[in-house]
Order: structure tokens, then sequence, then C-alpha cells
């Protein structure tokens, strides 16, 4: 039997999952980051592996779970040549020949199929599907293939993590409580947004986040921070989950309380990062939402950071950014932002 399935495909009851990979041993995004958080043997494995360059387009690296109950084997399907190409039609149709072929050998008689070079692959699920229905067509009176078109990850809650926890350093506690303060004083968990801002006030009152700040669509944004969210998502956070959702649609960011009082006591005994994190607590107190906190990064951006010498230099390169911003932020609201960072010191007041 072979039909169309939805719903949360490592959770699928099958003899195999299928997991689609690059050629080139890295698993950060999507599909393949929660199937290696869900099996951190198998993706040791394959990126041994794909350093002696045995990973390729059209054969399968098909790795046994050992487990007595749940899938058998996790076969990965290489989709993409490196991981930031766009996947090939004709390597779909490669990789399902031996795909059926393994499933035959291997004497596997379920098996979950993603959307092959669909998504972050950015090929069209209407081509896709016809090759899978194609290839393995013939298997389908013996073998029971789930097959899963593109709707998105799972919810963050529901991808299994099976990690090692990292080591909560002193930069991890200062997110994690920083994040856990936001959520209690402003009555909702971050967003990706105020992450964001958050993380850049942060690292601007010193604590050295390793964060590489660039002018963004929505205020100063450091790209490496995903980085970080992705390394303590699981174990520190839910909410980030596969990283693959767009930053207005993405899940907000949940402190796990466990974290959240590991955090505290690590900062108990570095009193230098807890008074950067209150800090920040306090600049931020009243701009708790993603236009406030945007707001108030952007114009710390430009009075810090750009050749602002007076305070209309300051509304000209904020309304000047983007025209989201020039229509989005007034005058007004930006004198707010002038005010609240001049009277916390983060900058010095502005001539008129």
């Amino acid at each position: 039997m072979i039909r169309e399935e939805h719903g949360n495909l490592l959770r699928a009851d099958v003899d195999a999952l299928v997991n689609t990979v690059n050629t080139v041993g890295v698993m950060g995004k999507g599909i393949a980051l929660q199937f290696k958080r869900a099996y951190p043997d198998m993706f040791k494995e394959y990126e041994r592996a794909a350093k002696a360059n045995r990973i390729h387009v059209g054969e399968m690296f098909v790795w046994e779970t050992g487990a007595l109950d749940g899938p058998r084997f996790i076969v990965n399907f290489p989709t993409k040549r490196h991981w930031r190409s766009a996947s090939r039609l004709d390597d779909i149709a490669l990789g399902l020949r031996h795909l059926a072929a393994v499933i035959d050998s291997h004497g596997i008689r379920s098996i979950a199929i993603p959307p092959l070079g669909c998504g972050n692959g950015g090929l069209d699920w209407a081509e896709v599907a016809p090759l899978i229905w194609d290839a393995l067509r013939p298997l389908a009176t013996d073998v029971e293939i789930l097959v899963f078109p593109p709707e998105g990850a799972p919810p963050a809650v529901d991808m299994p993590t099976r990690t090692t926890a990292p080591r909560m350093t002193a930069a991890r506690a200062a997110v994690v409580k920083l994040l856990k303060a936001y959520e209690e004083y402003s009555f909702h968990e971050a967003t990706l947004i105020e992450v964001q801002k958050l993380t850049y006030f942060l690292q601007a009152a010193g604590e050295n986040l390793r964060l590489d700040f660039v002018k963004g669509r929505y205020g100063p944004y450091a790209d490496d921070l995903r980085k970080t969210l992705r390394e303590i998502e699981g174990h520190f956070i839910v909410g980030f989950g596969d990283g693959s959702a767009q930053v207005m649609s993405a899940e907000p960011l949940q402190v796990i309380d466990a974290a959240a009082g590991r955090a505290e006591q690590l900062l108990a005994t570095d009193p230098r990062t807890a008074a950067r994190v209150e800090r920040v607590i306090e600049l931020t107190d009243g701009f708790t939402s993603m236009y406030g906190l945007e707001l108030l990064a952007t114009v710390h951006w430009a009075a810090t950071r750009e050749p602002a010498r007076r305070h209309g230099d300051v509304v000209r390169i904020v309304q000047s950014w983007t025209k989201r911003k020039k229509s989005l932020f007034t005058e007004n609201h930006i004198d707010n932002a002038l005010d609240r960072l001049s009277t916390h010191n983060w900058i010095p007041p502005f001539a008129a």
C-alpha cells in the first residue's frame, strides 16, 4: 500500500524513516536537524561518512537504530550535493531507484518518506510526488509506504531530542535568564524578533555573545544567533524547532523550568553577567513587544553605529532604514526611544 500521510514523520510507526541529507555532512535545518537531534549517533556516523567522501547522490546511507521498538532503520537520502545548493530532480529520480533496492534488500515492510528535495531544496512537490509513486508503486503490494507532502514542521515540543545537553555557560545562562525574565515582565514568551533585540542589547551591555549584528529588515540582526538557539533547543528552550519557520510565523521561545533554575544558580556566582542582564531588563521594560524592541534597538543602532550627531540625524537614519520603518516609526516614537536610551545611560543625550 502506498498512501499520503500527514503529521510528524518522526513519530510514524514504521520499520524505516527516510531523512533528506546533503553529501557534505551538515544537518543544520529542517527535517535533517530533527533527525540529528532524535538520532545523534546516526548523525555522527553520517558525518564521518561524509568526511570520508562516502555520501553520494543516488545512494542511500542506511543506519540501523538497534531499537527493539520503533524504526529499525534510518535511510539517509541525499537530495543535495551541498547544503547551500538547490536539489535536482534527476538526483531524486536516481535516489528513488536505489531506495527501492534498499527496501527490498533490508526486508523493510513499512517506510515513511518526506517531500524529497522540496522545502529547502526548492523542488516542486507536483513534480516530485509522481516520481515517488512511480518508483515505489511496484513494492506497494508487500510494503506500507507513507508519503508525507510539504506541510511545514511539527510543533517544536513534538520534535524528539536525544542529544546530550550543552554546558550551561555564563553566556547561555544570561540568554536563558533574560528570556525567562522577559516572559515574566512582558506576560508573553519572546518571539524570534524579540530574542534578536534582547541579545543585541545584552551584547551591547558588554556580554561577549560572539554575535555579529548587521542592519536587518527588523532592526539589528545576527544570523549566528540561530546557531546558539539551535544548540540549546530541547535542552534550555523549546520553540526554535528545526529552524525552518519564517520569522513572523515562528513559535515563541519557552524557557524550560529546569534550565531557568540552572541559569539562576550560575549567575549567582557571576555578578557582572547578572548585572548586564538586569540592565537590559530595566531598559526594555515598557517596550515589551516586537514593535517596541525593534524600535528601541533600531534607534540605539542609529545613535551608536551611524554618523548621528543630532536628534534629526537619528530620526533620518531610522526612517530611511526601510520603507516599512518610515511608515511604522513616527518621530514621536523615536523620541520616546531616545529618551529611554539616554535616561538609562545607553547613549548620550542628542541635541535638537
